[in-house]
C-alpha cells in the first residue's frame, strides 16, 4: 500500500481513538447552572437548547458508532461551583456502570479561599489527572489565581486552560513561572473569528504560547455557529496547530455533545483524518491515540 491513509489503516485495524474531550452530563438529576438554568447564557454556537438533556455514556457510544473509541477524557461540564467534588463522585459511578470516561478533567476555581482543600480532594479520585479552571481576563496573572495555580504541581495534577487565544501570551508566562505543570490548551485556542486579520492573531498567540515546553494543545471545539463542519473549513486550523506545536503535543477530540450542534461524531473524526491522510502511520496515531495516553496518564 502505498499512500499514508492506507497505512494508518494497516497499523491500526478499527481506527482506535482516544477522544481526548468530552463530556457527560443529566441536567435532570445534577445542577448544571448554564443547562438548568434560565435564560440560556450567551454561546459561541448559538442555540444550545438541543444540549439540555440528559447525555450519558450509552448516548455518546451511539454518537461514536463505526468507531473504536477505546479511551476518554471526561471535562468538567460547570456543575454546581457550590460542589464541585460532587461531579466526580459522579463521574465515578458513571465509570462504574459503564467504563467510561477513563479519566477526567475536574473542577477547581483557583483564586477562592478553598482552592487548595478542593484540589487536593479532586486529585484524591485516582482517575483525575487535571483540572479545569476558565480564567477571566487578566486573572493568569493575579497573584491570588496563582496561588491556586501553584497547588497544582503538588498534587500531581494538570492544567487544562480554555481561554481565547487573545489571552494566550498571558498564558505563556504563567507557562514559564510554572514550568513543572502541564498546561493542555482546549478547542485549539478557540480561532473563531476566522477573517484574515482573526486569523492571523490567533497564528502569533499560539506560536507565543507554542514555544512554552509544557504547552499541548487539543484540537476540537472548531465549530462555527450556523455553519457547517467541514475539511475545507478546518483545514488551516488544523495544520497550523500541528505545524506550531508539533505532532507530539497534539490530541484529537470530540467536545461532545457540545459539538453535536454543529456536526457528527463521524463528520468530525473523518475530517480530521482526511486533513492529515499525509503524515505517517506513527504521526497519525501519535494524534489520535499515542499523545493522549501520554498526556494524560493513561499507560
Amino acid at each position: 500500500m502505498n499512500s499514508a491513509k492506507e497505512d494508518f489503516r494497516v497499523a491500526t485495524p478499527g481506527f482506535a481513538i482516544v477522544d481526548a474531550h468530552q463530556h457527560f452530563w443529566d441536567p435532570t438529576l445534577n445542577y448544571h447552572p448554564w443547562l438548568n438554568d434560565a435564560p440560556p447564557i450567551p454561546f459561541r454556537y448559538g442555540d444550545y437548547h438541543a444540549l439540555r438533556r440528559r447525555y450519558l455514556p450509552p448516548d455518546y457510544l451511539r454518537d461514536a458508532a463505526g468507531f473504536q473509541v477505546e479511551r476518554s477524557v471526561y471535562v468538567e461540564t460547570e456543575w454546581d461551583p457550590a460542589d464541585p467534588v460532587g461531579e466526580m463522585r459522579y463521574v465515578d459511578q458513571l465509570r462504574r456502570e459503564h467504563g467510561l470516561p477513563t479519566v477526567a478533567v475536574a473542577q477547581a476555581r483557583l483564586d477562592r479561599d478553598d482552592a487548595a482543600q478542593v484540589l487536593e480532594q479532586q486529585a484524591a479520585f485516582p482517575f483525575v489527572r487535571s483540572v479545569r479552571h476558565k480564567p477571566p481576563a487578566g486573572a493568569m496573572g493575579d497573584a491570588r489565581w496563582r496561588a491556586g495555580f501553584a497547588v497544582l504541581a503538588r498534587c500531581n495534577l494538570r492544567f487544562d486552560l480554555q481561554t481565547q487565544w487573545r489571552y494566550l501570551a498571558e498564558a505563556a508566562r504563567l507557562a514559564v513561572d510554572f514550568a513543572d505543570t502541564q498546561i493542555i490548551l482546549n478547542h485549539a485556542g478557540l480561532p473563531a473569528d476566522r477573517r484574515p486579520a482573526g486569523i492571523a492573531g490567533w497564528k502569533r498567540a499560539m506560536r507565543t504560547f507554542a514555544a512554552c515546553p509544557n504547552a499541548a494543545v487539543k484540537i476540537s471545539g472548531l465549530g462555527q455557529a450556523g455553519k457547517p463542519w467541514t475539511v475545507e473549513a478546518n483545514r488551516d486550523i488544523v495544520r497550523t496547530v500541528i505545524d506550531v506545536f508539533g505532532v507530539q503535543r497534539c490530541m484529537f477530540a470530540s467536545n461532545f455533545p457540545v459539538d453535536r450542534l454543529c456536526a457528527t461524531f463521524g463528520t468530525i473524526f473523518d475530517g480530521f483524518r482526511e486533513i492529515v491522510r499525509d503524515l505517517s502511520a506513527v504521526e497519525q496515531r501519535a494524534l489520535f491515540y499515542d499523545n493522549a495516553i501520554r498526556i494524560y496518564g493513561m499507560e
